[in-house]
């Protein structure tokens, strides 16, 4: 098995660098924040207090909602992830269920279809060096785009949503900053799209007008399409430098479990989620002797849950999954049922074993570049079309060049984000986005929509 190499295991990476990026993000959370687990309260009490109903706040009192607000810009208000629970949650929930519902050939069907077209921009005479994540988002906005309009997606469009979505987790990541330009082009295109009709499926009642333009922003074409392009990424990432693994799925690409294998043991080891907070609306007891108070913040952190209750957790290894059931395991790449679980926890799979099959059906992937859980470099890969042997001298070459760029990026990489990521903690410590727009409702006062402050 090949492990991993994380970006602080280089020896010329400036640990100092990192460390304080770390810091600056532990001190939005404030003083009332637990992470869970923890050395006191372990994997059993992460488990009971995710699903407990006093974990039910999402963005209201909490440092980190502002952070996150100010990256999902516009209309984090009415995304689903940070809807407060009522019956406006409750209404938003039901359509995204409906958009996402669809016989599954189908969805299979249109998930390699999507694939296959980004798959022709690639030559099949060479060798191409990509980055993952760039190679398949605009597949997955075209994909997004069907779901929501039931027709095929335009060149235009898909460029818009590509933009918005690259735009989006870039800043989430600090390797970019935000480009509330760029966003705001795709919000006018959907305006014009909903106040036309063109959507056939019946949107929120009780959003208004620029708030439905905005779930749908928030929730397929940013949320929707940069997770399933993560995830993507994550998975080829993990077949290209586990060569065994890669052989037997590209022999036989139709053996589903164990394709669902190698996708538990991606999502276990790099869980798309890497913090979830929550805010408790009530008493949550921690042990005996221990009440979290309600207003707490709960951060939830996957990659240590995930990491729990398993022998040689930090190896890629999809046969830890032989004979063993989800019930039994410690492992939610998509949530818990009891606190709002990830509504495409059926879709996913489906269309990621699509995609996944589509490109080893074309490509031999190879990369010596790292793999960690936040890919900030966009899973660098080396494609090499199948039936094209490739010179041992030019493969060893371009491997060379791959981890050499990889391990030169890591540093100028860990710098920006250090900066970038410190800019935006103040940029949106100063515009406190969700705080204001608590403060506007508990006052009574109109909700003015956030785009010009979150400009």
């Amino acid at each position: 098995m090949v492990r991993g190499r994380t970006q602080t295991d280089a020896w010329w990476l400036p640990r100092a660098v990192v460390a304080l990026r770390v810091r600056i993000f532990e001190k939005v959370n404030g003083d009332r924040a637990v992470t869970l687990p923890n050395a006191t309260h372990g994997p059993e009490v992460f488990e009971r207090v995710y699903a407990h109903p006093a974990a039910n706040g999402r963005s209201e009192g909490a440092g980190l909602s502002d952070l996150f607000w100010y990256w999902l810009a516009p209309g984090p208000e009415v995304h689903q992830e940070h809807l407060e629970p009522g019956e406006r949650y409750e209404d938003v929930a039901a359509t995204t269920r409906r958009i996402l519902a669809g016989n599954s050939a189908d969805l299979t069907a249109a998930a390699a279809r999507a694939v296959s077209g980004a798959l022709d921009t690639l030559p099949d005479t060479r060798i191409s060096l990509v980055r993952l994540r760039d190679l398949v988002m605009p597949a997955w906005a075209a994909f997004c785009y069907e779901l929501v309009f039931q027709e095929p997606c335009p060149p235009r469009a898909r460029q818009l949503i590509t933009a918005h979505a690259d735009d989006v987790i870039t800043a989430l990541k600090c390797t970019g900053l935000r480009h509330p330009r760029r966003r705001a082009r795709l919000t006018a295109y959907l305006r014009d799209r909903v106040a036309a009709g063109h959507v056939r499926h019946r949107l929120p009642a009780s959003l208004s007008l620029p708030e439905q333009v905005h779930y749908l922003q928030g929730t397929f074409f940013n949320t929707a399409v940069v997770q399933l392009s993560e995830a993507t990424a994550h998975v080829l990432l993990a077949l290209a430098r586990h060569p065994d693994v890669q052989q037997r799925l590209a022999e036989d690409p139709e053996d589903v479990r164990y394709l669902t294998q190698v996708l538990d043991e991606t999502m276990r080891l790099y869980p798309l989620f890497g913090i979830a907070h929550r805010i408790t609306t009530g008493e949550i007891p921690l042990d005996e002797e221990t009440v979290l108070p309600g207003g707490s913040v709960v951060c939830f952190s996957y990659p240590d849950y995930h990491a729990t209750g398993y022998e040689r957790p930090d190896e890629f290894d999809p046969d830890r999954w032989e004979g063993l059931a989800a019930k039994d395991v410690r492992h939610i790449p998509y949530g818990v049922a009891a606190n709002r679980p990830c509504p495409a926890w059926r879709l996913s799979p489906l269309v990621l074993r699509a995609a996944v099959r589509e490109v080893l059906g074309r490509f031999q992937l190879d990369s010596t570049a790292s793999h960690t859980r936040s890919n900030p470099h966009r899973a660098p890969c080396l494609l090499i079309p199948r039936g094209l042997p490739p010179g041992p001298r030019r493969l060893s070459a371009l491997r060379s060049f791959v981890r050499l760029r990889d391990g030169a990026e890591d540093v100028t990489r860990g710098v920006r984000q250090l900066v970038l990521g410190t800019l935006m903690v103040l940029h949106a410590r100063r515009l406190r986005p969700a705080a204001r727009y608590f403060d506007q409702r508990s006052g009574g006062c109109p909700v003015a929509h956030l785009e010009r402050e979150n400009g």
